[in-house]
């Protein structure tokens, strides 16, 4: 060696994660901003990504605002919180979901995580072992897939079914399922489809789950953000047909996604996840693992506790107002009044019927089915009326620098030539640029 030089370099890289690309919502859209038009005036209308913080109609409620707010200036939430997240807000996250549950979890089934996406993460940690695949929903959510590929987890995709509503397609479930498959991913209501599944067909993919002698889990992120006939239904209703592992947050339904405070839970009355030891490798990995903030956890509140002398009779100035700490969860799940929820839903209601009128105005794209949920809607781009487009991401790349639109290439979310348009933004700038997305359509419109 010369001066000292090493030899070889032990970090070397020799064996890839997966070989394949890992495409994220968060890098198409990246690469979208970057090819915006600087010279536009006009303002960039963002129907790309599902965020409507940024909008004043879905402002976040008061309560929420309050609760945070006292907890950081009560000065005692600055410390770590446990593994698994605190008593009180674990138990207002059990009571929200037993409202909706034929039979009643306890705190001990919930953990709480920073956010959804940390869910995903401990549950297809926890999941993963060599020769082992999960299931995946085409369309999805592809943070499901790059997780699922770092844990080393073989991936299979299941079709849901644009004709059916986007139901799943359980017979080419059934034939790609085999004895290493050990769960299934379900996104009701749906992202990216805006679908809702009914009882009916929830308690078939509990059947099939249970016939293949899998665990569902479900990510019901945007539960209770529906507007259409169906009614939603937790998944966890049919918790003792099959083990089901819930995946939930405050982010979406209180429209506070930078807060990262979600959960995972298990909804498992046959107690099967943890005789099988899926609920020790849970624990395992939120022992090594990030927990969320501790002030969004909790929020005070005043009380009286009496300090006894060493007599039993107590003077009155011995009785001192000391604090007691319950949630802030807590606090934002119960206290939230049903008229915030109301008019979110009603604001999607207004959008998605926009979305419906305004596609049909456009030649090239088509729409089989209108929202009931979430906050996306899936549509289908035919290519063959556009010309020099060759694919959904020239699509989306042509019009963010004509147009300045953002529109998510179906690409993203494993469908090719469609695309995902979010219509949780105002309605008029919704409007706007579901207009000017049909005069780029009719300036890219093939000559007759």
């Amino acid at each position: 060696m010369e001066n000292g030089a090493a030899k070889k370099w032990r970090f070397e890289v020799k064996q890839k994660l997966n070989t394949a690309p890992t495409i994220t919502i968060r890098l198409v859209v990246t690469t979208l901003k970057e090819n915006l038009n600087k010279n536009d005036p006009r303002p960039t209308i963002p129907l790309g990504n599902g965020d409507p913080s940024a909008f004043s109609c879905f402002r976040v409620t008061p309560v929420a605002e309050d609760a945070i707010v006292d907890a950081i200036r009560s000065a005692n939430y600055n410390c770590n919180a446990p593994t698994g997240g605190l008593l009180p807000a674990r138990r207002a996250v059990v009571d929200y979901l037993n409202r909706d549950l034929p039979y009643k979890l306890s705190p001990d089934d919930v953990y709480l995580t920073s956010g959804c996406k940390h869910g995903i993460e401990v549950i297809l940690t926890a999941l993963a072992r060599p020769g082992a695949n999960v299931l995946l929903p085409r369309p999805g959510y592809p943070l499901y897939e790059a997780r699922a590929r770092h844990s080393y987890l073989e991936i299979r995709h299941f079709d849901l079914i644009p004709e059916k509503g986007w139901e799943v397609d359980l017979d080419a479930l059934e034939a790609i399922a085999d004895e290493n498959t050990v769960a299934m991913v379900i996104i009701n209501p749906g992202n990216p489809c805006g679908n809702v599944f009914t009882n009916q067909h929830l308690q078939k993919i509990a059947e099939m789950a249970r016939k293949l002698g899998i665990m569902v889990i479900a990510d019901e992120v945007y539960d209770h953000l529906t507007f259409g006939s169906t009614h939603y239904v937790r998944m966890g209703v049919f918790g003792s047909i099959v083990p089901v592992i819930t995946l939930g947050s405050i982010s979406k339904r209180w429209i506070v996604p930078g807060w990262r405070l979600g959960w995972l839970v298990t909804s498992d009355p046959n107690g099967i996840l943890q005789k099988s030891g899926v609920v020790d490798c849970i624990k395992g990995f939120l022992n090594i693992s990030s927990a969320p903030a501790t002030f969004i956890q909790m929020q005070k509140t005043k009380s009286f506790l009496v300090f006894m002398s060493d007599s039993l009779s107590c003077p009155l100035h011995s009785i001192t107002m000391l604090y007691m700490h319950q949630g802030a969860v807590p606090h934002i799940i119960e206290k939230t009044e049903e008229d915030f929820f109301s008019k979110i839903t009603d604001i999607l209601r207004e959008a998605a019927g926009i979305c419906q009128d305004k596609i049909k105005e456009i030649p090239c794209i088509t729409c089989p089915k209108k929202p009931e949920g979430s906050m996306f809607v899936m549509v289908k781009l035919d290519l063959s009326q556009l010309e020099g487009i060759n694919d959904d991401m020239e699509f989306a790349l042509q019009l963010v620098k004509e147009e300045s639109v953002i529109v998510l290439p179906g690409k993203a979310v494993g469908m090719e030539n469609w695309l995902r348009i979010t219509f949780a933004i105002e309605p008029s700038v919704l409007e706007e640029g579901l207009g000017r997305i049909k005069a780029f359509c009719e300036r890219h419109a093939k000559k007759k």
